[in-house]
């Protein structure tokens, strides 16, 4: 009966750890995946924004987005 017992107690316990190593892994994953996109999103973006053709929008005191001066104002 303590045998069946003391089993019993190392199955479960296999089992909880096991379960516990394979979240925590799939954690660590997800989350290196999170932030290499957040990276490509970052690159992209600053890359985007040395093209010609994108203006950089200031947010005035009113609280309406609007062209910022300087190089991006091409108003005449």
């Amino acid at each position: 009966m303590l045998l069946r017992i003391l089993l019993i107690t190392l199955l479960c316990l296999a089992i909880y750890f096991g379960i516990r190593r394979i979240w925590k892994d799939w954690t660590q994953k997800f989350d290196k995946d999170a932030e290499d996109a957040k990276q490509l999103r970052r690159q992209r973006d600053l890359a985007d924004r040395q093209r010609p053709d994108v203006i950089d929008l200031k947010r005035g005191d009113d609280g309406t987005f609007r062209p910022g001066e300087g190089k991006d104002d091409h108003r005449g």
